[in-house]
Protein backbone atom coordinates (compact mmCIF):
# COMPACT_ATOMS: atom_id res chain seq x y z
CA UNK A 1 0.00 0.00 0.00
CA UNK A 2 2.55 2.68 0.94
CA UNK A 3 4.80 1.72 -2.14
CA UNK A 4 1.69 2.30 -4.64
CA UNK A 5 1.27 5.86 -2.59
CA UNK A 6 4.68 6.65 -2.70
CA UNK A 7 5.06 5.49 -6.83
CA UNK A 8 1.81 7.50 -6.50
CA UNK A 9 3.57 10.75 -5.45
CA UNK A 10 7.25 10.26 -7.34
CA UNK A 11 4.94 9.79 -10.78
CA UNK A 12 3.18 12.92 -9.91
CA UNK A 13 6.13 14.87 -9.09
CA UNK A 14 7.68 13.47 -12.24
CA UNK A 15 4.71 15.08 -14.29
CA UNK A 16 3.96 18.10 -12.59
CA UNK A 17 7.73 19.17 -11.31
CA UNK A 18 9.44 20.59 -14.39
CA UNK A 19 6.18 22.86 -14.69
CA UNK A 20 6.02 24.18 -11.62
CA UNK A 21 9.96 24.85 -11.58
CA UNK A 22 9.62 26.97 -14.82
CA UNK A 23 7.02 28.98 -12.72
CA UNK A 24 8.85 29.27 -9.83
CA UNK A 25 12.37 29.85 -11.63
CA UNK A 26 11.22 32.58 -14.09
CA UNK A 27 7.77 34.07 -12.70
CA UNK A 28 7.82 33.53 -8.93
CA UNK A 29 11.78 34.40 -8.52
CA UNK A 30 12.05 37.36 -10.18
CA UNK A 31 8.22 38.94 -9.38
CA UNK A 32 9.88 38.32 -5.34
CA UNK A 33 12.55 40.14 -6.63
CA UNK A 34 10.43 43.16 -8.25
CA UNK A 35 8.11 43.19 -5.30
CA UNK A 36 10.65 43.48 -2.78
CA UNK A 37 12.83 46.53 -5.03
CA UNK A 38 9.79 48.74 -4.34
CA UNK A 39 10.54 49.63 -1.01
CA UNK A 40 14.31 50.40 -1.27
CA UNK A 41 16.43 53.23 -2.66
CA UNK A 42 17.93 53.64 -6.27
CA UNK A 43 22.05 53.80 -5.55
CA UNK A 44 24.04 56.86 -6.51
CA UNK A 45 24.94 55.97 -9.67
CA UNK A 46 21.66 53.14 -10.61
CA UNK A 47 20.89 49.86 -8.95
CA UNK A 48 19.49 49.38 -5.23
CA UNK A 49 20.34 50.23 -2.12
CA UNK A 50 19.10 48.65 0.67
CA UNK A 51 17.00 51.41 2.93
CA UNK A 52 13.71 50.95 2.98
CA UNK A 53 11.81 53.83 1.86
CA UNK A 54 8.10 54.96 0.83
CA UNK A 55 9.08 57.47 -1.74
CA UNK A 56 8.68 55.32 -4.76
CA UNK A 57 5.19 54.56 -4.48
CA UNK A 58 4.56 58.54 -3.55
CA UNK A 59 6.37 59.27 -7.13
CA UNK A 60 3.67 57.57 -8.96
CA UNK A 61 1.15 60.60 -8.11
CA UNK A 62 4.25 63.31 -9.28
CA UNK A 63 2.35 64.78 -12.49
CA UNK A 64 4.76 64.12 -14.95
CA UNK A 65 4.52 60.71 -14.22
CA UNK A 66 0.27 60.78 -13.71
CA UNK A 67 -0.08 62.34 -17.26
CA UNK A 68 2.05 59.22 -18.93
CA UNK A 69 -0.29 56.78 -16.67
CA UNK A 70 -3.27 58.75 -17.81
CA UNK A 71 -2.28 58.59 -21.99
CA UNK A 72 -1.32 55.00 -21.46
CA UNK A 73 -4.78 54.47 -20.14
CA UNK A 74 -6.69 56.42 -22.54
CA UNK A 75 -4.89 55.01 -25.40
CA UNK A 76 -5.15 51.61 -23.96
CA UNK A 77 -8.72 52.20 -23.74
CA UNK A 78 -9.42 52.97 -26.75
CA UNK A 79 -7.58 50.18 -28.80
CA UNK A 80 -9.82 47.92 -26.37
CA UNK A 81 -13.13 49.34 -27.56
CA UNK A 82 -12.08 49.50 -30.89
CA UNK A 83 -11.08 45.75 -31.18
CA UNK A 84 -14.49 44.93 -29.46
CA UNK A 85 -16.15 46.92 -31.95
CA UNK A 86 -14.26 44.81 -34.70
CA UNK A 87 -14.05 41.36 -33.26
CA UNK A 88 -17.22 40.89 -32.17
CA UNK A 89 -19.22 40.58 -35.36
CA UNK A 90 -15.98 38.73 -36.57
CA UNK A 91 -16.40 36.16 -33.94
CA UNK A 92 -19.98 36.13 -34.53
CA UNK A 93 -20.19 35.40 -38.24
CA UNK A 94 -16.78 33.10 -37.70
CA UNK A 95 -19.33 30.99 -35.22
CA UNK A 96 -22.05 30.79 -37.94
CA UNK A 97 -19.73 29.53 -40.10
CA UNK A 98 -19.79 25.47 -41.35
CA UNK A 99 -17.32 23.71 -39.37
CA UNK A 100 -14.41 23.44 -42.59
CA UNK A 101 -14.79 26.67 -42.78
CA UNK A 102 -14.71 28.01 -39.33
CA UNK A 103 -11.33 26.01 -39.32
CA UNK A 104 -10.15 28.44 -42.48
CA UNK A 105 -10.83 31.60 -40.49
CA UNK A 106 -9.59 30.68 -37.10
CA UNK A 107 -6.30 30.12 -39.42
CA UNK A 108 -6.52 32.96 -40.93
CA UNK A 109 -7.23 35.24 -37.66
CA UNK A 110 -3.52 33.65 -36.31
CA UNK A 111 -1.70 34.04 -38.97
CA UNK A 112 -0.26 37.21 -38.24
CA UNK A 113 1.30 35.61 -35.04
CA UNK A 114 3.32 33.51 -37.13
CA UNK A 115 5.45 36.37 -38.49
CA UNK A 116 7.98 38.21 -36.12
CA UNK A 117 6.17 41.19 -34.22
CA UNK A 118 8.81 43.82 -35.13
CA UNK A 119 8.73 43.09 -38.86
CA UNK A 120 4.78 43.15 -38.57
CA UNK A 121 5.47 46.68 -36.75
CA UNK A 122 7.75 47.66 -39.35
CA UNK A 123 5.40 47.03 -42.28
CA UNK A 124 3.01 49.33 -40.33
CA UNK A 125 6.17 52.32 -41.04
CA UNK A 126 6.23 51.25 -44.51
CA UNK A 127 1.90 51.43 -44.81
CA UNK A 128 2.23 54.93 -42.76
CA UNK A 129 4.91 57.42 -43.68
CA UNK A 130 4.50 60.26 -45.98
CA UNK A 131 5.60 58.18 -49.30
CA UNK A 132 4.02 55.23 -48.11
CA UNK A 133 1.16 52.80 -49.62
CA UNK A 134 -1.62 54.53 -48.11
CA UNK A 135 -0.54 58.35 -48.89
CA UNK A 136 0.16 57.32 -52.13
CA UNK A 137 -3.18 56.37 -52.46
CA UNK A 138 -4.48 59.43 -51.03
CA UNK A 139 -2.56 61.90 -53.49
CA UNK A 140 -3.50 59.65 -55.93
CA UNK A 141 -7.47 60.16 -55.40
CA UNK A 142 -6.43 63.78 -55.29
CA UNK A 143 -7.12 64.19 -51.54
CA UNK A 144 -3.62 64.96 -50.54
CA UNK A 145 -1.09 63.72 -48.13
CA UNK A 146 -1.72 63.55 -44.45
CA UNK A 147 0.91 62.67 -41.57
CA UNK A 148 -0.33 59.32 -40.11
CA UNK A 149 2.87 58.64 -39.17
CA UNK A 150 4.43 59.03 -35.40
CA UNK A 151 0.78 60.17 -33.89
CA UNK A 152 -1.46 58.56 -31.58
CA UNK A 153 -3.26 57.56 -34.41
CA UNK A 154 -0.42 55.52 -35.77
CA UNK A 155 0.17 53.65 -32.18
CA UNK A 156 -3.25 53.13 -31.87
CA UNK A 157 -3.58 51.62 -35.19
CA UNK A 158 -0.37 49.38 -34.58
CA UNK A 159 -1.72 47.97 -31.06
CA UNK A 160 -5.17 47.03 -32.80
CA UNK A 161 -3.43 44.96 -35.39
CA UNK A 162 -1.11 43.45 -32.90
CA UNK A 163 -3.83 42.23 -30.36
CA UNK A 164 -6.98 42.38 -32.31
CA UNK A 165 -6.68 38.14 -32.43
CA UNK A 166 -6.39 38.23 -28.77
CA UNK A 167 -10.05 39.58 -29.02
CA UNK A 168 -10.94 37.60 -31.73
CA UNK A 169 -10.92 34.18 -30.66
CA UNK A 170 -12.52 34.76 -27.10
CA UNK A 171 -14.80 36.09 -27.99
CA UNK A 172 -15.58 33.32 -31.14
CA UNK A 173 -15.01 30.80 -27.94
CA UNK A 174 -17.64 32.22 -26.08
CA UNK A 175 -20.06 32.71 -28.90
CA UNK A 176 -19.60 29.48 -30.26
CA UNK A 177 -20.65 27.47 -26.65
CA UNK A 178 -23.96 29.28 -26.76
CA UNK A 179 -27.21 26.97 -27.21
CA UNK A 180 -28.61 27.55 -29.94
CA UNK A 181 -31.78 26.71 -28.79
CA UNK A 182 -31.61 30.20 -26.90
CA UNK A 183 -32.12 31.75 -30.06
CA UNK A 184 -34.44 29.74 -31.21
CA UNK A 185 -37.02 29.95 -28.15
CA UNK A 186 -36.45 33.81 -28.35
CA UNK A 187 -37.34 33.96 -31.84
CA UNK A 188 -40.16 31.55 -31.72
CA UNK A 189 -41.52 34.12 -28.59
CA UNK A 190 -41.52 36.47 -31.48
CA UNK A 191 -38.53 38.31 -30.56
CA UNK A 192 -36.49 40.27 -33.61
CA UNK A 193 -33.27 39.03 -34.32
CA UNK A 194 -31.45 42.51 -32.66
CA UNK A 195 -33.66 41.87 -29.83
CA UNK A 196 -32.17 38.10 -29.47
CA UNK A 197 -29.04 39.41 -29.77
CA UNK A 198 -29.41 42.05 -26.76
CA UNK A 199 -31.57 40.06 -25.04
CA UNK A 200 -29.76 36.58 -25.19
CA UNK A 201 -26.16 36.31 -27.54
CA UNK A 202 -24.71 39.61 -26.13
CA UNK A 203 -25.29 39.04 -22.07
CA UNK A 204 -24.66 35.01 -22.37
CA UNK A 205 -21.35 35.95 -24.66
CA UNK A 206 -20.14 38.55 -21.21
CA UNK A 207 -17.34 36.09 -20.57
CA UNK A 208 -15.65 36.39 -23.74
CA UNK A 209 -16.19 40.25 -23.87
CA UNK A 210 -14.62 40.32 -20.52
CA UNK A 211 -12.03 38.07 -21.18
CA UNK A 212 -10.97 39.55 -24.31
CA UNK A 213 -10.65 43.56 -23.39
CA UNK A 214 -8.22 41.94 -20.40
CA UNK A 215 -5.80 40.42 -23.09
CA UNK A 216 -6.03 43.72 -25.11
CA UNK A 217 -6.11 46.68 -22.38
CA UNK A 218 -3.43 44.84 -20.11
CA UNK A 219 -0.08 44.40 -23.24
CA UNK A 220 -1.89 47.68 -24.85
CA UNK A 221 -0.83 49.57 -21.55
CA UNK A 222 2.50 47.93 -21.36
CA UNK A 223 3.81 47.55 -24.74
CA UNK A 224 6.82 49.92 -25.38
CA UNK A 225 8.03 48.49 -28.85
CA UNK A 226 4.59 50.42 -30.90
CA UNK A 227 4.71 53.44 -29.01
CA UNK A 228 9.00 53.89 -29.69
CA UNK A 229 8.55 53.08 -33.64
CA UNK A 230 4.98 54.03 -34.54
CA UNK A 231 4.81 57.08 -32.13
CA UNK A 232 8.37 57.91 -33.10
CA UNK A 233 9.39 59.00 -29.61
CA UNK A 234 7.00 61.79 -29.13
CA UNK A 235 4.17 59.47 -26.75
CA UNK A 236 5.46 57.93 -23.71
CA UNK A 237 3.52 55.06 -22.67
CA UNK A 238 3.94 53.01 -19.16
CA UNK A 239 6.11 50.33 -21.20
CA UNK A 240 8.83 53.34 -22.15
CA UNK A 241 8.53 54.07 -18.99
CA UNK A 242 9.57 51.04 -17.20
CA UNK A 243 12.03 50.50 -20.08
CA UNK A 244 13.55 53.67 -18.96
CA UNK A 245 13.85 53.32 -15.69
CA UNK A 246 15.45 50.13 -15.57
CA UNK A 247 18.24 50.69 -18.58
CA UNK A 248 18.38 54.18 -18.75
CA UNK A 249 17.89 55.72 -15.75
CA UNK A 250 18.49 53.08 -13.77
CA UNK A 251 15.95 53.39 -11.02
CA UNK A 252 15.19 50.05 -10.54
CA UNK A 253 13.25 50.59 -7.73
CA UNK A 254 11.02 53.10 -9.11
CA UNK A 255 10.71 50.48 -11.84
CA UNK A 256 9.55 47.96 -10.11
CA UNK A 257 6.73 50.03 -8.59
CA UNK A 258 5.68 51.02 -12.21
CA UNK A 259 5.80 47.17 -13.17
CA UNK A 260 4.24 46.38 -10.15
CA UNK A 261 1.18 48.60 -10.87
CA UNK A 262 0.40 47.11 -14.01
CA UNK A 263 0.37 43.24 -12.85
CA UNK A 264 -1.78 45.04 -10.28
CA UNK A 265 -4.14 46.00 -13.14
CA UNK A 266 -4.11 42.61 -14.67
CA UNK A 267 -4.74 41.40 -11.31
CA UNK A 268 -8.06 43.39 -10.64
CA UNK A 269 -9.34 42.84 -14.39
CA UNK A 270 -9.11 39.41 -13.80
CA UNK A 271 -10.53 39.24 -10.56
CA UNK A 272 -13.77 41.19 -12.46
CA UNK A 273 -13.51 39.20 -15.46
CA UNK A 274 -13.71 36.18 -13.22
CA UNK A 275 -16.22 37.76 -11.15
CA UNK A 276 -18.55 38.37 -14.56
CA UNK A 277 -18.43 34.90 -15.71
CA UNK A 278 -19.81 33.34 -12.47
CA UNK A 279 -22.76 35.73 -11.61
CA UNK A 280 -23.67 35.25 -15.96
CA UNK A 281 -23.33 31.42 -15.35
CA UNK A 282 -25.79 31.89 -12.56
CA UNK A 283 -27.92 33.79 -14.05
CA UNK A 284 -27.99 31.92 -16.84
Amino acid sequence: MKSTVRARVVGRLATMGPGFGFLIVFLAVPLALVLSYTVFRRGRFGGVVYEATGENFTRLIDPLYLDVVIGSVKLATITTLLALLLAYPTAYMIARLPAKWKVIALVAVVLPFWTNFLIRTYAWIVLLNSEGLVNSGLDALGLGKIELLYSDGAIVAGLLYAYLPLMILPLYSAIERLDPQLREASANLGARPIRTFWSVTLPLSLPGVLTGCVFVFVPSLGNFVIPELLGGGRRIMVGNLIRDQFLKARDWPFGSVLALSVIGVLVLLLFAQAWASRRVGRDA
